[in-house]
């Protein structure tokens, strides 16, 4: 049975990939009183690379497109339908860029954009964008989510 999200889902030709595995010891999520925080999750393919180096604004903001769908893939194995998330309520950014990069909004709006697409005004949220001079496996971003869930 096809649930509403995964409808809108496969109108916007997305296909939910299998759950990434935790990159060290933790969980992907937890879920506590309603809430459901999401481990950092980066883009699919595991691309290599500061913004402003390798990549441009543009190809971060496709590469945060892209991590919004790992976490969605992550709400939905959880879950077992993404009709359960009441609210994305936080979203933190951190982009892999050189010093000199200020397009990090620009970036992020990436994943925003698509949770706002899927979700409607359930997918609008509080955020934090942040610069960082490195992050794991070298990823041009990772995104941190909490959700509210139906429990």
């Amino acid at each position: 049975m096809t649930t509403l999200i995964e409808s809108r889902l496969n109108e916007m030709g997305i296909v939910l990939p299998e759950v990434s595995n935790p990159a060290g010891s933790y969980a992907n999520y937890v879920i506590i009183n309603g809430l459901m925080f999401i481990s950092g999750k980066g883009p699919s393919g595991k691309p290599k690379g500061k913004l402003g180096k390798e990549y441009t604004a543009e190809e971060g903001y496709q590469f945060a497109r892209e991590a919004a769908i790992e976490v969605l893939a992550v709400v939905k194995e959880a879950l077992g339908t993404l009709d359960r998330v009441k609210r994305v309520v936080k979203v933190q950014g951190f982009i892999n860029a050189v010093p000199e990069f200020e397009d990090h909004a620009k970036v992020l709006n990436g994943y925003s954009d698509l949770m706002y697409e899927v979700f409607s005004d359930k997918g609008v949220h509080a955020r934090s964008v942040l610069g960082a001079v490195s992050v794991r496996d070298n990823l041009p971003i990772i995104v941190d989510s909490i959700f509210q869930v139906e429990e």
